[in-house]
């Protein structure tokens, strides 16, 4: 566990929110000289509690906007088996997110697409195609009133 005081906490959260803020206005923000806030960035970083930094795309202006999120259970409980599916979901550019999950499936999927028949299409000739998938589960997106992943 890493020792994280008050004022590292607010400097995550004014990152999280915009994390291309100039060090002098986070610096101003969390009520630190531009020297000391810019040492505590990099030792967040160095210490890995700050993994990256990204840009946060619109998935629909990238005609990416149909979403979805898909339980995947597999017919083998294997090791081999996990690898296998995970190797085949990497290279799938429609998945945006794997999780592997406790409960009665083995994943959690993220899928972005450009519309129903692109889901339906990646569904039956990626999903469908391979030979670990047992059950799938699928639920659309219809809304996100609260979405932080950056």
């Amino acid at each position: 566990m890493t020792d994280i005081d008050k004022i590292d906490h607010r400097i995550l959260q004014e990152l999280s929110g915009s994390g291309r803020l100039p060090n002098t206005e986070l610096a101003e923000r969390v009520g630190l000289s531009p020297s000391a806030c810019l040492r505590r960035v990099q030792t967040l970083e160095r210490i890995g509690v700050i993994r990256g930094y990204r840009a946060v795309l619109d998935s629909t202006r990238l005609g990416r906007g149909f979403v979805a999120y898909i339980t995947v259970g597999l017919n083998d409980h294997t090791t081999v088996a996990q690898a296998a599916f995970e190797t085949a979901i990497s290279a799938a550019p429609e998945v945006v997110e794997c999780h592997n999950i406790t409960g009665s499936v083995e994943y959690l999927l993220r899928v972005e697409v450009s519309d129903l028949g692109a889901y339906k299409a990646f569904h039956a000739d990626t999903l469908g195609t391979l030979p670990q998938v047992n059950a799938l589960t699928t639920f659309v997106v219809m809304a996100s009133p609260k979405d932080l992943r950056a």
